[in-house]
């Protein structure tokens, strides 16, 4: 409709103004219906441009500011991708083995239910109302805790400083398995002139062990020795943070296309990884182990402890990944849908993971046990008529054929030989061969992917193909959770400090891989696990326990519940009225609280690799090392009661003109900044600042004095101001009411 084609009477626009205000006081967006119903009166008998035209060409502009999802398949990807991380495949299984087997998934289930789903969908929920990064959601929720967001952008950050390294030494692993036979397939030797002999070091450990350590990190004997840079390290980690920049510097545009391949990828890799090691042999004595329950250990409250984290940051909650995502929704998706079926696609993800790690392990375990079999075979032989006596041996093994010496057999030998010689069995160095001995041996983490998981790859027919994708799949996994990671920086930065994406995420690459240089030394794998254990897991907890307080107790959980009727449609069920309020929080607080004291009980330490005997040690962190970790603790959470400080003294002014801001009526956000005086009115009638720059959020704002009469008895032309901060303002309709009631925030 043309813009000059319309006029109302002045009867009329007091009665849509009147409606405007009824509609914000009803806690309706002045994106709704009743925004549509609002004309603009240009001059005092000039025509009236019609508001629904200001808005549907608003809405164009908002659409091309805030970038949306191409469909909710490729959103639904997004957040599996962020939250299906590698701690799926080498944590969860870990985790299992270590705590009951198959029992290990009860308070694993019960606590994804109390913890995980309520807060997965509350931080869904709060960003798709929103709108925004975590900074600007918790802005909104309360200017004092505003410091939320800033605390998860730096955990964010100190996240995908580390996590980004991770990603560099797969594709060093994936880079080096197009080669038949593997490099990490057996020790390699050294030539003399005399003799060859193989690597000291290597032969003290294993083969992969070896590899890992002395060919990839190239490791030093302890954090003060930094070694200097390994440069196959750092072009990896050159072509990680290249990856993620090109991905990432559209946005969701760009980063979204890449989550076809990025999150579905791994799925193919896992059901041909399990598939192929069921058919192996052994495979299926590692499912019976890692499924067997022990129902006592259940009993344990660090099974609980270790249950609820893994939940936690299972589903990647506190980063700000899953606010910063869900933002780019549209206000009426299904995010309880949402939160459930990605809470639950997480967990079957994982038990995926746990069936195809320990297949494999078990088809490992039965190879080692052969070799164990066969060595202390050879070494009864040996030992035979001095040692031990050949009436020993039942007749119908035949040790002149040691190889066709079975398990079983061999097992019959040493139950045989301990019984007659109890005394002195443990001098003869035989070992006791056992599958279960082998697959009690847990790893995780780097232990799992690339010493345990790579050795058991040697053994498969086709290993480099094998090799090839299972790396692969560490990358598309690695990129998954830090498209989540980064975009929980650089939304909440955009939305806050109206930046381009483009520098913007330029410059964070460019400043996270220089600082990223440091876990590139021949030291960096310790600066790694540093980071790992002390820089997210306090702080994230804090994070996430405030999130909840902060809707469930400052926003108020009755007000929230009509946010989220407005947009689902329906009201959620009364289980997460009690969750959010009473259970999460507290079951949150006991988290921290146990979290907290097995940090101050555990000495800050690390293992460390000694070259010389071949094997892990543990070591102390030096004085300088201990003040990292503490300085991590604190400067990850210190934004939360630094902005609360100074929005509780007044520093930062919520004042029209003050710094970001904002003032809040009827739970809903108005940002003010001083408007200059010679504005050009057409532009802001179409709601852009003088400079012509689009609005991402475009609002017209009524003065009150749409009826006041100038000095000379003449009706005043109605003021007309332009969205709220230039332009990046965000703005309402709204008629200036004198007892509008103030929000309890």
């Amino acid at each position: 409709m043309p813009k000059s084609s319309k006029s109302v009477k002045r009867g009329d626009l007091d009665e849509d103004a009147t409606e405007s205000a009824r509609d914000l006081l009803s806690n309706e967006d002045g994106t709704d219906e009743s925004f549509k119903k609002t004309a603009l009166i240009v001059n005092g008998d000039g025509p009236v441009c019609g508001a629904k035209d200001v808005e549907e060409a608003g809405s164009d502009e908002e659409e091309e500011e805030r970038p949306a999802w191409n469909s909710k398949l490729q959103y639904i990807l997004a957040q599996v991708g962020f939250s299906v991380g590698l701690g799926n495949v080498w944590r969860f299984p870990y985790l299992c083995q270590k705590n009951g087997g198959g029992a290990y998934l009860v308070p694993y289930l019960i606590l994804l239910i109390l913890i995980g789903i309520p807060l997965f969908f509350l931080e869904l929920a709060v960003g798709q109302r929103i709108r925004r990064g975590s900074i600007g959601v918790w802005n909104y929720i309360s200017p004092r805790l505003g410091g939320i967001g800033f605390a998860s952008c730096v955990v964010c950050f100190f996240v995908a400083l580390y996590y980004n390294v991770i990603i560099g030494w797969s594709l060093f692993y994936f880079s080096q398995s197009f080669q038949q036979p593997l490099p990490w397939h057996e020790c390699p030797l050294v030539k003399n002139k005399t003799y060859t002999y193989v690597v000291p070091e290597c032969d003290k450990s294993s083969a992969t062990t070896y590899y890992w350590y002395r060919e990839a990190l190239d490791i030093s004997d302890s954090i003060s020795e930094s070694g200097g840079l390994n440069w196959k390290m750092t072009l990896c980690l050159l072509a990680a943070w290249t990856m993620v920049c090109l991905a990432m510097i559209k946005g969701i545009q760009s980063s979204g296309k890449v989550m076809y391949f990025s999150s579905l990828f791994p799925y193919v890799v896992l059901i041909c990884f399990l598939v192929r090691a069921l058919l192996l042999k052994g495979s299926v004595d590692g499912i019976k182990h890692m499924f067997t329950p022990q129902i006592d250990i259940m009993a344990d409250p660090k099974v609980w402890r270790e249950a609820a984290t893994q939940v936690f940051f299972a589903l990647g909650l506190g980063f700000g990944g899953v606010i910063a995502f869900s933002s780019y929704n549209k206000r009426d998706n299904n995010c309880h849908f949402d939160a459930v079926l990605v809470s639950f696609i997480n967990f079957f993800t994982s038990v995926l993971a746990t069936l195809v790690v320990f297949a494999v392990l078990g088809f490992k375990a039965n190879i080692m046990n052969d070799k164990c079999v066969a060595i202390n075979t050879n070494r009864v032989v040996s030992l035979l008529g001095t040692r031990i006596e050949a009436s020993l041996i039942p007749h119908h093994i035949n040790l002149s054929a040691p190889e066709t010496v079975t398990a079983e057999d061999y097992h019959q030998i040493i139950s045989v030989i301990r019984a007659v010689q109890e005394d002195d069995f443990s001098k003869l160095g035989l070992e006791t061969c056992s599958i279960e001995k082998e697959l009690n041996q847990t790893v995780q983490g780097t232990g799992l992917a690339f010493i345990a998981f790579t050795e058991a790859m040697t053994h498969f027919p086709a290993s480099p193909f094998w090799s090839v994708m299972f790396f692969l799949m560490l990358v598309n996994l690695g990129l998954g959770s830090m498209f989540g990671t980064i975009e929980g920086i650089l939304t909440p930065l955009i939305d806050t400090f109206k930046v381009r994406k483009e520098l913007l995420t330029v410059g964070c690459c460019v400043l996270a891989f220089s600082i990223g240089l440091m876990f590139v030394q021949r030291s960096g794998n310790y600066f790694v696990a540093m980071f790992d254990d002390y820089s997210a897991t306090l702080p994230l907890l804090i994070v996430v326990i405030l999130e909840n307080v902060a809707v469930a107790w400052v926003y108020g959980i009755d007000k929230f519940f009509e946010d989220l009727r407005d947009m689902l449609g329906f009201s959620p069920f009364r289980f997460y009225y009690y969750m959010w309020k009473f259970i999460t929080p507290i079951l949150l607080l006991l988290l921290l609280g146990s979290s907290f004291i097995q940090l101050v009980m555990t000495p800050p330490s690390y293992s460390a690799w000694n070259q010389e005997q071949a094997a892990e040690q543990k070591l102390g962190f030096p004085v300088w090392g201990i003040i990292v970790c503490i300085s991590l603790v604190v400067m990850a959470i210190l934004p939360v009661p630094v902005v609360f400080g100074l929005r509780f003294c007044n520093i930062i002014d919520d004042s029209p003109g003050g710094l970001s801001s904002v003032s809040y009526k009827k739970g809903r956000m108005i940002a003010e900044t001083p408007q200059t005086e010679d504005a050009d009115d057409a532009s802001l009638i179409h709601g852009k600042s003088p400079s012509q720059e689009p609005s991402p959020m475009p609002g017209i704002y009524r003065k009150h004095a749409a009826n006041a009469n100038n000095a000379n008895g003449t009706a005043a032309p109605p003021v007309v101001d332009t969205a709220p901060n230039g332009r990046y303002g965000i703005g309402y309709l709204m008629a200036e009411m004198p007892d509008m009631p103030e929000s309890d925030l």
